[in-house]
């Protein structure tokens, strides 16, 4: 199985439609995971995973950050936070007990 690549943006790209709806949607509130991943479905005709990788790349985008800097600002911060709570996870497995 071989992973699906996603165009590269230069740095100096504009936003596309889908990129602006993505950042559109991401600002909404969502309290229920399992109610985004089907509005996704619903709203863009992709799964939840391929959502998650087109936003990521979104995020790292200057377009992105100039369209709308305080989400995309938000965006990274939960990103970072959450790869911080993996590597804290995975480092206390290895850890012997005392």
């Amino acid at each position: 199985m071989s992973a699906e690549r996603l165009p590269h943006r230069p740095a100096e790209a504009h936003l596309d439609e889908r990129d602006t709806r993505v950042l559109a949607f991401e600002s909404r509130a969502w309290q229920h995971p399992g109610a985004k991943a089907e509005a996704i479905r619903d709203e863009f005709g992709i799964s939840a995973a391929r959502y998650y990788r087109i936003l990521g790349e979104l995020i790292d985008s200057p377009a992105a950050l100039r369209h709308d800097p305080m989400l995309v600002k938000r965006l990274q911060r939960m990103r970072a936070a959450r790869a911080a709570a993996r590597t804290r996870r995975s480092l206390s497995i290895g850890r012997p007990l005392d």
